[in-house]
């Protein structure tokens, strides 16, 4: 007997992944570039290695605390839609109905079966089918504020942790490029193995995100440059 093979669908990981991808994304970038910046002044190992230490910490609380606010907002956004939702089924139920049922015909339904389902979806739980199929709100992608922030933290902390192994390891003398390779490196496998976890394509996710890397980094050498020129 031949078994139901299920399809293997990525949109349900698109909250997590943007939020990791983009907090590990934004600790390599910020803290490599600044890094390479800093090694452009000649600077000791010990100097660059405080340097990253304080951009890691810094850049992680500060990305909580953003994820934090902009997902609080957005949690606040769903509670009053929901409160607002549940009044207006306390005060017409029909007209709710009506209104579901509306959006299943759009959908493609009969009205005589959009009519059967929303009655009978709204007998177990009417709010919750408002929510999911009117405000297009679901458990699963519910706004969890401090989820969000923790996890924002944790993956700044995590890229920009990449950057600092190398000033330890690397030699002082040829830091700045290295700091670089290695961090252009970190980039393009980052956004390989996002594209991969999402179904994307991987090479141009790779490019795109290394690409911007590059720009980062490059602008902020310039600068360390100039400073250091001139002190």
């Amino acid at each position: 007997m031949r078994r139901h093979q299920f399809e293997r669908h990525y949109s349900n990981r698109s909250g997590w992944l943007r939020a990791a991808v983009l907090g590990a994304n934004d600790g390599i970038v910020s803290v490599s570039s600044l890094l390479v910046g800093v090694a452009a002044t000649h600077v000791s190992r010990s100097q660059a290695v405080v340097v990253g230490v304080a951009g890691l910490v810094g850049g992680a609380m500060s990305m909580a605390a953003g994820e934090y606010v902009s997902v609080s907002s957005q949690a606040d956004s769903e509670r009053s839609d929901l409160e607002r939702e549940r009044r207006e089924l306390a005060a017409d139920e029909d007209s709710e109905r009506a209104e579901l049922a509306a959006i299943y015909v759009q959908r493609g339904l009969a009205p005589a079966l959009a009519e059967q389902v929303a009655t009978q979806l709204m007998q177990k739980d009417a709010l919750a089918a408002h929510a999911r199929d009117e405000l297009g709100l679901s458990a699963t992608h519910r706004a969890r504020p401090l989820q969000a922030s923790l996890a924002s933290a944790a993956s700044f902390a995590t890229g920009a942790l990449l950057p600092l192994l190398v000033v330890l390891w690397s030699p002082v003398a040829i830091l700045s490029p290295v700091l670089a390779a290695s961090s252009l490196l970190f980039l393009a496998l980052l956004g390989g193995l996002a594209a991969r976890a999402g179904g994307a394509p991987i090479g141009a996710a790779a490019l795109r995100v290394t690409l911007w890397g590059a720009l980062a980094m490059a602008a902020t050498a310039a600068v360390g440059s100039a400073i250091g020129a001139l002190a």
